[in-house]
């Protein structure tokens, strides 16, 4: 049976004219679309979709891609997963639109993956305590001569993604990209409003 993502919520889209910028959520391991929305309360007015990942992660949970080694996923597990949220985009949003994508730990390697595989859909990328795939991308050395800017917040006491995955992604950021690097005293693997207050700060600068 193929794997397909099949739900999501949205708002803002009467307005939208299908070629202006359109924000997509990507939520974490284990949760739901229901989870990033709140955030929109930050960028009122934009046009919004919110991914949910397909496969079952229980308790009401899913995720984009299985939980084998956390911070240092597969390859044969992301590309795939990948694939999938391109194939939603592809089916549900105009190709002229560009991707304002937000994305929280593994939706946040989700983030990173889009951008690493079709960087001139995407307008920004705000990288949420994520991380990224530890193998060369398609896309990856015209990051490197382009150097798109995007956003990497994380908060000091997180205690779900590895110093290891941090230091790879900061090591990718450097090379493929002009970053925005954000972290944050007290926060553990969260959002909070310095977060957003530095998002919506990149946003005006890049939209």
């Amino acid at each position: 049976m193929s794997i397909a993502i099949t739900q999501h919520l949205s708002s803002n889209l009467s307005n939208w004219n299908k070629k202006s910028p359109i924000v997509v959520l990507l939520h974490g391991y284990g949760s739901n679309m229901r989870d990033l929305p709140s955030l929109m309360e930050f960028l009122p007015g934009l046009p919004w979709v919110s991914l949910q990942a397909p496969l079952d992660a229980g308790n009401g949970g899913f995720a984009w891609a299985p939980l084998k080694q956390p911070g240092n996923p597969l390859a044969e597990d992301i590309e795939p997963a990948t694939e999938r949220v391109w194939a939603w985009i592809d089916a549900n949003l105009t190709t002229t639109a560009p991707l304002i994508l937000i994305g929280f730990s593994q939706g946040g390697l989700m983030t990173t993956q889009l951008l690493r595989t079709r960087p001139k859909r995407i307008k920004a990328a705000v990288i949420l305590a994520g991380f990224t795939l530890n193998a060369e991308q398609p896309a990856d050395d015209w990051l490197a001569e382009h150097k798109p800017k995007v956003i990497y917040c994380r908060g000091l006491n997180d205690q779900v993604i590895s110093p290891d995955a941090v230091t790879r992604t900061e090591a990718w950021l450097a090379r493929c990209t002009t970053p925005a690097q954000k972290s944050y005293p007290g926060l553990g693997h969260s959002i909070d409003e310095r977060v957003m207050e530095d998002v919506v700060e990149y946003l005006e600068q890049v939209l």
